[in-house]
């Protein structure tokens, strides 16, 4: 997170969990890995919402995001789900297909931006960087 005023900036996020491993990414005993949008699609907006709240804030703070697909064949399965989150009065949104994201699991990653006002911001981020 970086906070600029009353705005937080949540850099790329994934699905990653922790332990390094990808919710929506399975593998089989032959090694052939099944990857699910839509379970990703849920892991990375929740992650987004746990980051925000430690920003005291929320996804209804959400003013804007940018998501990368790997491919826009996932696009059906991604705007499903982003439905169950948000409504025509939700966040601005761009969808960008990309070639490749950093872990050959991930379909999917978003960054956005939240209006946070800083009066009701989490102490670790409260205050910006001193300017020069």
């Amino acid at each position: 997170l970086r906070r600029a005023g009353d705005l937080v900036f949540v850099s790329g996020t994934s699905s990653r969990r922790p332990d390094g491993t990808f919710v929506g990414a399975s593998a089989d005993a032959m090694g052939v890995t099944d990857l699910d949008i839509r379970a990703q699609t849920r892991a990375v907006l929740d992650n987004i919402a746990r980051l925000l709240a430690a920003a005291g804030g929320g996804l209804d703070d959400l003013v804007s995001v940018t998501t990368y697909l790997v491919g826009m064949n996932d696009f059906r399965g991604y705007n499903e789900v982003y439905a169950e989150y948000f409504d025509e009065t939700g966040p601005t949104r761009t969808t960008v297909a990309v070639h490749q994201l950093p872990h050959p699991h991930l379909l999917i990653e978003i960054s956005a931006v939240a209006h946070i006002p800083r009066s009701t911001a989490a102490p670790q981020i409260r205050n910006e960087e001193p300017r020069p």
